[in-house]
């Protein structure tokens, strides 16, 4: 059981990173990549060495096309490799820089502490929406993380802040920078015609992706259908993980998700035994 998606408190997940290792050996997973947004810090936790389960290293860059935010999932990197630094680096600033204008935006509204209270629930990462989002509800101004995205955080509303993200091609390049294989991350998410998905997909090849996660959480067969078809007319590997954040969402469960179809080539025989 390959999980090659999921997330830990060095970004936006709720485990620390040796808990959402145990929570994966629990539930039968046998290889996991921690996928943190624009981070590798996870890596450099203290995680005790599991004999059912290898790990990974994978990170998830956030990534520009045609001014869409677009994630790209790298597998099999070297956390510590020159490429993959500058661009957690510069990631990092381009998400403290739009944390800020959050943060102004949310203070003409009245609320004074935004960026005191997000840096503090990102404990070392930087903040993001979700962050400032659980200290609206903390502080008591929403009484939920849906209903702060509703009322102030989600598209169109007052801390609904355009990234600054690193171009497609650029991301990438990091990623084999790293020695890693570059996959575009759940397809089926960014709300696109099968016309404009096949455009992004075509232009990820033609920058140097070489992967596309197909399976992506308890998602429908006819999503998957339609992935396996483009994963194999661009002759990609396919890549598969939960994208969990937290516990309490079936949906998004450590290895909880249907297996990949078998006309395609997986991500992982690439590896070899490699992994960590």
């Amino acid at each position: 059981m390959f999980d090659l998606h999921c997330h830990s408190l060095a970004s936006d997940g709720a485990l620390r990173p040796a808990e959402l290792v145990a929570r994966a050996a629990a539930n039968g997973v046998t290889t996991l990549s921690i996928t943190d947004h624009d981070t590798a810090a996870a890596y450099d936790a203290e995680i005790p060495p599991n004999p059912t389960l290898r790990i990974v290293p994978g990170i998830e860059f956030s990534a520009l096309w045609r001014k869409r935010t677009i994630h790209v999932v790298g597998l099999a990197i070297d956390p510590r490799s020159v490429s993959l630094g500058d661009g957690i680096r510069q990631q990092r600033n381009a998400r403290l820089e739009r944390a800020g204008r959050i943060a102004e935006r949310l203070r003409r509204s009245g609320i004074e502490d935004a960026l005191e209270g997000a840096t503090r629930i990102a404990a070392g990462a930087a903040p993001g929406r979700v962050h400032f989002a659980k200290h609206l509800v903390e502080s008591g101004r929403v009484g939920s993380l849906r209903q702060a995205f509703r009322k102030y955080l989600g598209d169109g509303k007052t801390g609904d802040v355009a990234n600054n993200w690193a171009s497609l091609e650029t991301a990438i390049g990091w990623i084999r920078g790293a020695g890693g294989i570059a996959i575009l991350a759940h397809p089926a998410r960014y709300r696109l015609t099968a016309t404009r998905l096949k455009i992004l997909v075509g232009d990820f090849v033609e920058a140097g992706g070489e992967a596309l996660e197909v399976i992506c959480g308890n998602q429908g067969l006819d999503v998957t259908r339609g992935l396996e078809r483009l994963c194999l007319e661009y002759g990609l590997l396919a890549s598969c993980g939960s994208d969990f954040h937290q516990p309490g969402r079936p949906w998004a469960e450590l290895g909880r998700f249907p297996p990949l179809p078998r006309t395609l080539t997986p991500v992982w025989q690439q590896w070899g035994d490699g992994g960590s």
